[in-house]
């Protein structure tokens, strides 16, 4: 991919009438222009069919997790153009309660990647065919992929031999968390650690 070539693509998005951007930036060699929510599938059928971008193959679909934020969550797509060898990045941020228009009518093979996205960050798509989850159990609580999901999850799975069949049971954790007292290991530390309680004493 010539420098030239994603300049040159740069201008051409930034200055088209037919686009409503957010924003278009070039940054570490890669181009990414920012969306509305509402501007999605008008921005990724132009960009699949126009003479000049060509981005007919959708690689990914993934999101991004800010809690700080009021639209918590970017869903990010990247596209590549075989015929200009070119690479894209389309973003569209929004929160847990608004869904995004589901990019499937125009990539189809969008249909599992909204999927992986709405089961590991609960970001809905509207006009999808078949959201459910794809990685998780069925049942399962949350989404694995927020920060504010808990380390330790909500429930275990484990296979039971005596039932005869797979149960679900609340987390229980067999050892406590290390408190990390950060001084230097050269030192040593003014308790005895777990399994050390029968180490000969000097």
């Amino acid at each position: 991919m010539s420098v030239e070539a994603l300049d040159e693509l740069f201008g051409y998005l930034k200055e088209n009438p037919n686009l409503t951007l957010k924003s278009v930036a070039i940054a570490y060699g890669e181009l990414t222009i920012e969306v509305e929510g509402d501007a999605l599938l008008e921005t990724l059928t132009f960009l699949r069919d126009d003479a000049k971008c060509q981005f007919i193959s959708l690689i990914d679909i993934s999101g991004v997790d800010y809690p700080s934020r009021l639209n918590r969550f970017d869903v990010v797509y990247h596209l590549l153009s075989p015929r200009q060898n070119l690479r894209i990045r389309v973003k569209t941020a929004t929160d847990e309660d608004t869904p995004i228009p589901s990019a499937t009518p125009v990539y189809p093979g969008a249909d599992w990647y909204e999927r992986e996205t709405y089961d590991l960050y609960g970001v809905l798509f509207s006009g999808h065919p078949d959201l459910r989850r794809i990685l998780t159990d069925y049942g399962f609580e949350g989404h694995p992929l927020r920060k504010d999901f808990p380390l330790t999850g909500f429930v275990e799975v484990r296979y039971d031999d005596e039932v005869k069949r797979v149960v679900y049971e609340p987390v229980e954790l067999r050892q406590e968390f290390r408190n990390f007292d950060f001084q230097s290991p050269w030192e040593g530390t003014d308790y005895v650690l777990p399994g050390d309680e029968k180490a000969k004493v000097n």
